[in-house]
């Protein structure tokens, strides 16, 4: 159910967002967030602390107040996942992370978005284990998630790889465009929360696919509920060209 972020608003920390493109057909790429759109689970990192039967809630409003930054943040998520004692592996953490279902639809949608070969990219502040083995399933062209660090053992060091800073996915829409030539005005974005604001108002057209908050849902040209990811291709087919 849609509700009003329970949050501190990041907004008021981070730079403007930039004014949002006109649509310009057809549409040519489509960006998506992964957990709550592409991944049936709101969150990568809190599905972890769920298994650890851990909690980031302060590490969460201290990193959007502004007091830590994105690998501080990672690193105090981590520093969390513990196994006998120490701090888990790799392997374990993909094992934990091969339990979240694709979300139902995304197979048929992708099917048919390269049908009509339209090019799809992943950009989340999730974890990249997850991201790789989504795009591997649906065919994804590109996608942008953030990693942990691990040693020769495979052990986490409690080290993050930052790639997706969770309150700028704007500059990942950014240098993508770049290595592809395609204009924002072609592009669209889904994504299902507030933290998706800065990729939905980079790109032409905007969706809200099952909203978590208000914020997404007002923003968005195209509000989608419900857990089915097919319900995009009726919104969808007007604005790609037709092979």
């Amino acid at each position: 159910m849609t509700q009003t972020c329970r949050y501190p608003c990041y907004k008021q920390y981070r730079t403007a967002f930039k004014e949002k493109p006109v649509l310009h057909q057809p549409i040519k790429l489509i960006f998506f967030d992964m957990d709550g759109v592409l991944a049936d689970t709101l969150s990568s990192w809190r599905y972890i602390h769920d298994h650890f039967e851990t909690t980031n809630h302060h590490s969460v409003e201290e990193y959007l107040k502004g007091n830590i930054d994105d690998l501080e943040f990672i690193r105090r998520d981590v520093s969390l996942w513990h196994h006998n004692g120490r701090l888990t592996s790799q392997q374990h953490i993909k094992q934990i992370l091969d339990e979240i279902p694709v979300m139902q639809g995304a197979q048929t949608l992708f099917q048919f978005l390269q049908k009509h070969q339209i090019q799809t990219a992943i950009i989340s502040a999730g974890l990249d284990i997850l991201a790789k083995r989504i795009a591997t399933i649906l065919n994804i062209d590109y996608f942008y998630a953030n990693g942990i660090k691990h040693d020769t053992q495979g052990k986490l060091t409690g080290d993050g790889i930052l790639n997706v800073q969770l309150k700028y996915k704007d500059k990942n829409v950014q240098d993508l465009l770049q290595k592809t030539g395609i204009p924002a005005a072609s592009c669209a974005a889904v994504g299902n929360s507030c933290f998706d604001l800065p990729m939905l108002t980079s790109c032409g057209i905007s969706i809200a696919f099952n909203p978590t908050d208000t914020c997404v849902q007002d923003a968005a040209d195209i509000v989608v509920t419900g857990k089915d990811l097919t319900t995009l291709i009726t919104h969808l087919k007007p604005l790609i060209q037709q092979l």
